[in-house]
């Protein structure tokens, strides 16, 4: 699954030098946990966060001590993902961004950037408070 999505990432460094093709760490949520993709990642040497279903920790439980160990989980990482999609979700709440309109791409890096001022707009207004 991973290795088609990570075969095209190119990452710039911040210096001179070719693209990195492999991230430091890979967040995900619970439909990207199965144990192909996490022995995929650990060949490449990508940490990752990707939280378990419930169906995959009973079934590693009822194998008793042939199921191993759980994998490593950090929920601060995985709340940072959480932040990232709800950025992504309020960005869909516009047309012109979800349908993809804009047929050139930096068209449409225009319209996320005036999206993301609009949402930081409406998400700094303070409502007056009934009590003053």
């Amino acid at each position: 699954m991973f290795a088609a999505v990570l075969a095209g990432l190119r990452l710039r460094r911040r210096g001179p030098g070719r693209p990195r093709s492999r991230p430091d760490r890979l967040r995900g949520d619970k439909a990207y946990s199965s144990a192909a993709n996490r022995a995929y990642l650990r060949r490449r040497g990508i940490k990752a966060t990707l939280a378990q279903p419930d169906d995959q920790r009973a079934h590693r439980r009822r194998r008793g001590q042939a199921g191993g160990r759980p994998p490593a989980f950090d929920k601060a990482q995985y709340r940072r993902r959480s932040a990232a999609e709800r950025c992504v979700n309020k960005w869909k709440q516009f047309r012109a961004v979800a349908t993809r309109y804009d047929k050139r791409d930096y068209i449409f890096n225009g319209t996320l950037s005036v999206t993301a001022i609009v949402i930081w707009l409406r998400d700094t207004v303070q409502e007056p408070s009934e009590t003053a």
